[in-house]
């Protein structure tokens, strides 16, 4: 797979890499991926779907090829700046996308969502494996009962200063673990571990200090399109409590789908599953109104 790269610029000169794969004039699909990760996260989804759509990934401000920024540069509002951005970058005026965000870039579509660029070209979203708000304080990374312990804990894995080093066996139990499945392959372990360890540790602990104190259920209520909820089961990042509350919250929630046995790193672990939930969404919400 070649992409059409390009940079969109946001609100703040920041630049933003992006890639483009499959034919122009078909269907788009735009996706926007979590913490610590990058536009490889999605290549089982960019794989399948550039057959038949445009589908557009970007990395996520000091992720991948994005350049890491400073510390005024993390924000929730930096996250929505450069969604618009890479929108504006990338679609005709009026043209409308998918939108699929996982984890911090579900947070991504929750923060834009009464922005004029995301209404003009959302037709529909897809949260997958993300929440909106206490997100320490309902993770079960740590095996404590809810509680001040746990939360302090929690706090204190997810914005570890250390640095991650080389992809080693420990290291990857320990990944898969607190973010994948008991049941997840060798191999997917390794994808995850090598995308997760390439982050730039300033950035990981930037944007931890943003999540830990997130609150975008305002966001979750401003979501007025289609919205589908995925999530797996043993999700000890964004646990199912989060995507229960949000189908709940959502004015036009189109689904909530809970995968079995499967952790937090639902497009890797689940590739077929979170593909298929896009496919629905640009056949129902994309396809028919441009027949129309």
């Amino acid at each position: 797979m070649t992409p059409r790269e390009l940079t969109a610029v946001s609100a703040d000169g920041s630049r933003i890499h992006v890639e483009v794969y499959g034919p122009e004039g078909a269907p788009a699909v735009v996706l926007a991926h979590g913490w610590t990760c990058s536009i490889g996260f999605w290549a089982e989804q960019i794989r399948d779907l550039s057959a038949d759509h445009r589908v557009i990934a970007y990395d996520q401000r000091g992720h991948g090829r994005t350049p890491v920024v400073g510390r005024a540069g993390h924000s929730t509002r930096a996250l929505a700046d450069d969604l618009e951005a890479v929108l504006a970058a990338t679609l005709a005026p009026g043209e409308k996308a998918v939108l699929a965000g996982h984890s911090m870039g579900g947070m991504t579509l929750m923060a834009a969502a009464s922005r004029p660029a995301f209404r003009e070209h959302a037709a529909a979203a897809l949260l997958c494996s993300t929440g909106p708000s206490r997100l320490v304080a309902e993770s079960l990374v740590v095996p404590l009962k809810p509680g001040g312990a746990r939360t302090r804990l929690t706090r204190g894995i997810l914005g570890t200063r250390a640095p991650l080093g080389p992809v080693t066996p420990v290291s990857r139990k320990i990944l898969k673990y607190a973010t994948m499945g008991p049941g997840s392959s060798p191999g997917r372990v390794d994808t995850c571990a090598r995308i997760v360890h390439a982050c730039p540790r300033v950035s990981r602990v930037a944007w931890s200090h943003v999540l830990a104190e997130l609150d975008l259920e305002a966001g979750v209520r401003e979501l007025e399109l289609p919205v589908a909820v995925l999530v797996g089961t043993a999700d000890r990042l964004t646990p199912p409590v989060h995507s229960r509350a949000m189908a709940q919250a959502l004015p036009r929630c189109v689904g909530l789908v809970e995968l079995s046995g499967m952790g937090h790193m639902t497009p890797v672990e689940a590739p077929e599953a979170v593909t298929a939930q896009i496919r629905e969404l640009v056949t129902t919400y994309v396809r028919l109104r441009e027949d129309a």
